[in-house]
């Protein structure tokens, strides 16, 4: 009996660096489990290639230009609200506190730095594809910190989270919900987990309670 084939996850490359790109892609290219879609060296291109190749995964660097300003997360952010069915995987030098809250808050699933192993790569790319989280052990230390020391505040909410959560809270279905908003009831179900997941809850019923008690609904 032959063993079932899997889907290989389709993956998209996003990093201003041809030659990093090429590199990651010659690597990933090895990987019967992983199947690298598209590429995109810019925030503009980035959103123009998602919408062309419907990647699962999309690979991001934080910096996207030679300037001051962190691109990669305007682009998860974008991203997480256009494409909710997309996860957004950071791969990239630069480690802080700062980058990785701010990168976990933009709706990223997973950041790993670039001196990661292939092996590694690559479970985490399979890891934020199947709708988990893949933080290497220093970016994830970080969260850890974050979590415990202060929690996820009312910024931690996109409006669509706090639109879903008001309806939630009037007794509203998943349907209901996509219907109101006119979005599919499997984009409802992405923002409630998003929802449960920040506000460090299990159900739903117990997410509408923490809200109205923290003042987001």
């Amino acid at each position: 009996m032959t063993a079932p084939e899997t889907t290989a996850v389709r993956t998209m490359l996003v990093d201003d660096h041809a030659l990093l790109r090429e590199g990651i892609r010659s690597l990933l290219d090895r990987e019967s489990s992983i199947s690298v879609v598209g590429e995109a060296d810019s925030y503009d291109a980035a959103l123009a290639e998602v919408t062309r190749c419907r990647p699962d995964v999309v690979v991001v660097d934080l910096k996207l230009t030679a300037g001051t300003e962190y691109e990669g997360l305007r682009l998860i952010r974008e991203i997480a609200g256009r494409h909710p069915g997309v996860a957004a995987l950071v791969l990239t030098t630069f480690l802080d506190d700062d980058l990785v809250v701010r990168a976990v808050k933009a709706g990223a699933r997973g950041y790993v730095v670039k001196d990661v192993d292939t092996t590694e790569l690559v479970r985490a790319i399979q890891a934020v594809s199947g709708g988990g989280s893949a933080f290497d052990p220093r970016s994830a230390a970080i969260v850890l910190r974050t979590v415990s020391g202060e929690g996820d505040g009312p910024e931690a909410l996109t409006d669509r989270e706090r639109e879903v959560l008001r309806l939630l809270a009037d007794g509203m279905s998943n349907k209901g919900i996509g219907q109101t908003l006119f979005i599919s009831e499997s984009t409802v179900k992405f923002h409630i987990r998003n929802i449960i997941r920040k506000l460090g809850v299990s159900k739903r019923t117990d997410a509408v309670y923490i809200a109205s008690k923290r003042g987001l609904i």
